[in-house]
């Protein structure tokens, strides 16, 4: 008998050892298999990203050099007559400048002595100055001869215009630029001149002179692989892809550099000089320029995050293979005798203890937070009724913004506990990507209640405070609605949305209000309004209110109060409910050296209010001394948009207000859209297939692809019975 119980127990060590293998080894393939589908998607996003980053910029400048090579062509026989009459010299001139917004200058060089009387080098020159005004000039002279100059040489030797290499022009546009070169004949059929057009690069320079991400970095070379365009403008034609190639040690860079020379496109991978491993896109941009581009991404940032996680997946595994032999272990233990009640009982109050541990440790307890964050000032608070709870704060600083959230899960115990932490997890994950309360609650909200077999809810209030102006950007899902503390203390107004979790598809609104220096926030759940006592009386709205006014001192200090006032009123009580507290104050605000400007304009379905349109946005670029360029872009973008709405947003015959309210916060633009008309998103219409002529071409879309490729988002959603179109624009001042 005892060699059956020891050949048992054997069997049973052997079993549990067998398992514990079997879980390490799938655990860690599945851990594997995760990390290898998430950094192949990574590089795939990558791959996507950068061949749309290059193809916008291709398209870009690919736009300028046709608008100046047909520009040309449509005043190819109007200059063959002008070289006889040469009093229409600078008007003609002047006109092209005028009628073409996007280019610097032009010229026409004429064959030496062609008028006598000019002399022999004769060179009329107009010019679009910085203030816009246009200038007649004659710039030829023995330091300017334009007989040995690239752009004349190559003009007279082309038969339909080409462009030149790109080179700084000190007479003439005072500028970077790249001239196309165009021969004129006059109505004999004799070669007279070359007509030279300026197409300033200044704008090219300035686009690429701030990434929008800080793992990469690109550049667009010329023919001959000097620098047009970088992140670092002091290597603007002065640095060459020979110079680049110094800091690789990598063979793979001079294939490269040979293909961006010969204008292919493609991708490499190659380490620098500190063996740092690059992903290398490149292509080329502008018929007939030569030009290449190029947009280098960092290996170590892509995947930083991805390590991250890849290690903390790790030290998870870890601790669930601990528990596993925990639980085998205590399985075994089952298995040699049962237990008594009272031990059963205890261990399941070890394990909610353990819970509550990692419960509690989910939420922030140091205060202040942040050594580098003294434009707030907050405390927080969190007592459970039982040994885990559905009740969640938190809060983290982003950019310049500062997130928080307040929230009760219905329910108590274990159930609420997990929904709480599923809240939370959803919370960081969205909030990390999403700026807006009312979108991060609308994402939350379609999540749960897609995985809402139980029917539980959660009341939740999401904030953001832009630090640099203090305002308060919220939304609530049904949660007891925070107060401003003051002199009279008072309850943030509320918009009425569902708690999360209760039906998908719901449109959380966002709202705002002016936070001041020195002003408290305080929020709190329903376990402090709803305290009872030993006679089932409920603590109330009014008794916070009065400690609030009592007590309008520090974060720290107005909690502890109001949590003082609470348990004495209770007396000893049980505690019903779970009890948190959370308090802000707006110590400052941060200084920086963004802008901030909002600006807005009501117009009717009426496209006789276009002009007004045009005014808005040129008014907000003159004001903010936006490029010239980048005002016509966004000109036409808004334009497009909102003629769209006026023609087809509100039906024939009826009158509808359309709201346009532009915002620039640093070195973002953004146009907010409102119209009450037939709801449509455009984001989800398809662009026209442009390949195909106009007659075999389906009608409309060509508008909303442009706007596209202006702007860099554009979001779009329905809300109480409005369309909200969001525009959003990276610029950069002159």
């Amino acid at each position: 008998m005892e060699k059956k119980r020891n050949w048992f127990k054997t069997l049973q060590a052997r079993s549990s050892i067998s398992l514990l293998i079997v879980a390490a080894v799938m655990i860690q393939i599945s851990g594997a298999v995760q990390f290898y589908f998430a950094r192949d998607g990574i590089r795939k996003e990558v791959d996507e990203r950068a061949r749309m980053e290059m193809s916008m910029r291709s398209l870009e400048i690919q736009q300028m050099v046709t608008n100046v090579e047909a520009a040309v062509d449509n005043v190819d026989l109007m200059i063959s007559w002008v070289v006889d009459n040469p009093q229409n010299i600078y008007p003609m001139l002047e006109e092209f400048v005028m009628n073409n917004p996007g280019i610097r200058g032009c010229a026409l060089a004429f064959e030496p002595n062609y008028y006598p009387d000019k002399g022999k080098l004769f060179e009329p020159y107009v010019l679009r100055d910085t203030a816009g005004h246009i200038v007649r000039m004659q710039i030829a002279n023995d330091a300017h001869n334009y007989l040995e100059m690239d752009w004349y040489r190559q003009g007279k030797t082309s038969d339909t215009g080409c462009w030149t290499e790109p080179y700084i022009d000190n007479d003439g546009a005072h500028s970077m630029v790249c001239t196309y070169a165009f021969p004129i004949h006059n109505t004999k059929g004799e070669l007279v001149a070359v007509f030279g057009v300026d197409l300033s690069l200044d704008w090219l320079s300035d686009a690429f002179a701030s990434e929008p991400e800080q793992h990469t970095y690109s550049f667009i070379v010329s023919r001959t692989g000097r620098f047009l365009a970088c992140t670092e403008k002091d290597k603007i034609m002065q640095y060459t892809l020979a110079d680049a190639t110094r800091h690789f040690n990598d063979t793979a860079i001079k294939r490269v550099n040979n293909d961006m020379l010969a204008g292919l496109s493609g991708s490499a991978e190659a380490r620098d000089n500190n063996g740092e491993l690059g992903y290398i896109y490149y292509a080329p941009v502008g018929s007939g320029t030569g030009w290449s581009i190029a947009i280098i991404y960092s290996d170590r940032e892509i995947y930083r995050n991805l390590r991250d996680i890849a290690l903390k997946l790790g030290i998870l595994m870890i601790i669930g293979l601990a528990l596993m032999v925990y639980i085998m272990w205590r399985t075994v233990r089952g298995f040699r005798k049962l237990q008594s009640v009272n031990a059963e009982k205890e261990r399941i109050g070890s394990e909610l203890r353990i819970a509550s541990k990692i419960q509690n440790g989910m939420l922030p307890k140091t205060f202040p937070p942040y050594d580098d964050l003294d434009e707030l000032s907050l405390y927080g608070s969190l007592v459970s009724a039982r040994e885990v709870g559905g009740d969640l704060y938190d809060f983290y600083s982003r950019d310049n913004m500062f997130f928080f959230c307040i929230g009760d899960v219905s329910g108590k115990g274990v159930p609420a506990s997990l929904v709480m932490a599923v809240t939370r997890s959803l919370l960081r994950t969205v909030s990390a990507r999403v700026d807006d309360p009312g979108q991060i609650l609308t994402q939350i909200n379609n999540a749960m209640s897609d995985m809402n077999e139980t029917s539980m809810f959660v009341t939740l209030f999401i904030g953001a405070i832009d630090l640099r102006n203090g305002q308060l950007y919220y939304s609530n899902a049904g949660h007891c609605a925070p107060i401003l503390v003051g002199d009279e203390p008072q309850a943030v107004e509320m918009d009425s949305n569902i708690p999360v979790g209760v039906m998908s598809g719901w449109q959380f609104t966002t709202q705002q209000v002016q936070l001041k220096p020195e002003q408290t926030l305080f929020l709190y759940t329903d376990g402090l309004n709803e305290a009872e006592n030993a006679d089932h009386d409920q603590y109330g709205d009014d008794r916070i209110l009065k400690v609030l006014k009592a007590c309008n001192k520090t974060p720290r200090a107005l909690v502890e109060s109001i949590t003082q006032d609470v348990q004495q009123f209770v007396n000893g009580a049980e505690q019903s409910d779970d009890l948190t507290l959370l308090a802000l104050q707006l110590t400052k605000l941060r200084e920086t050296n963004e802008t901030h400007s909002s600006r807005s304009i009501i117009l009717h379905n009426d496209v006789q209010e276009v002009d007004q349109l045009t005014a808005f946005v040129e008014g907000l670029a003159e004001e903010h001394n936006l490029d010239p360029s980048l005002t016509m872009s966004l000109n036409l973008a808004i334009e497009e948009t909102v003629v769209n709405i006026m023609k087809y947003a509100y039906p024939e015959g009826t009158v509808g207000k359309i709201e346009l309210r532009a915002d620039i916060n640093g070195d973002n633009i953004s146009f907010t859209v409102r119209d009450s008309g037939t709801p449509f998103d455009p984001t989800q219409s398809p662009d026209p297939d442009i390949t195909l002529d106009a007659e075999h071409r389906a009608i409309g879309g060509l508008g909303i692809m442009l706007t596209r490729n202006i702007m860099d988002t554009i979001e779009y959603h329905h809300d109480d019975g409005s369309n909200i179109l969001t525009l959003n624009k990276k610029i950069k001042a002159q």
